[in-house]
């Protein structure tokens, strides 16, 4: 879909074209959804202010596509987004982005910076958990998934180093790595460092349901 397509009263679910990712297959399982329309945008283009939520993907060159995000002025966009109180959904290095975005910081190679790291790239299929994140009670991630624990995939180097300022972190790994930002000063804010769209978990499920529900409020 291109980013001018109209709309006849669906979710509209605006994704950047961000440059170092190539395949957005991964978006397959929101295609099927009633009622959604993805938008991907491309360069040189706006996010459509008609969105009702934003999900940022990533890839492995989170600083390359943050310096992409802003030549393309989509981290002024966003910003608007969230104050009309649209809802943003941070994928993997999404999440890394949306707290660039918001005012945090990175760790740029989680090797050099934690001890005794997790293979957070893990070497088995992204269809299948990588290790387990602990989720902060009383989080709305909490909320949401109904648990204290959820298995997830893991396909990054880099992660959240200083949650920014008004965010808080709702998921973290066995090492310590944090694993879900979300902002309560928003509408509907959150960024996690797996890819729920795989569905490894019914806790990955109710996330993607509860993102829908949202937009329909």
């Amino acid at each position: 879909l291109d980013a001018a397509v109209a709309t006849d009263g669906g979710i509209v679910i605006a994704v950047p074209r961000l440059a170092h990712i190539a395949n957005f297959d991964d978006f397959d399982p929101l295609r099927q959804q009633p009622g959604v329309k993805l938008v991907f945008v491309p360069a040189g283009k706006p996010l459509p202010a008609e969105a009702t939520l934003v999900i940022l993907p990533g890839s492995k060159a989170t600083i390359a596509d943050l310096k992409f995000l802003r030549e393309q002025g989509w981290d002024v966009d966003l910003a608007g987004h969230l104050r009309r109180g649209g809802r943003v959904l941070g994928i993997c290095g999404g999440q890394q982005l949306l707290n660039v975005v918001l005012g945090g910081t990175l760790i740029q190679h989680i090797p050099d910076a934690v001890q005794d790291a997790l293979a957070h790239e893990q070497p088995n299929p992204r269809n299948e958990p990588g290790h387990p994140v602990q989720i902060t009670g009383g989080s709305l991630l909490h909320r949401i998934v109904g648990a204290t624990e959820l298995p997830v995939n893991s396909a990054h180097h880099q992660a959240v180093e200083t949650v920014a300022p008004g965010a808080v972190c709702d998921a973290v790994a066995p090492d310590g790595v944090i694993e879900g930002i979300e902002h309560p000063g928003y509408r509907f804010c959150i960024g996690v460092q797996w890819h729920p769209e795989f569905f490894i978990s019914e806790g990955d499920r109710k996330l993607f349901s509860a993102f829908i529900a949202a937009c329909q409020k």
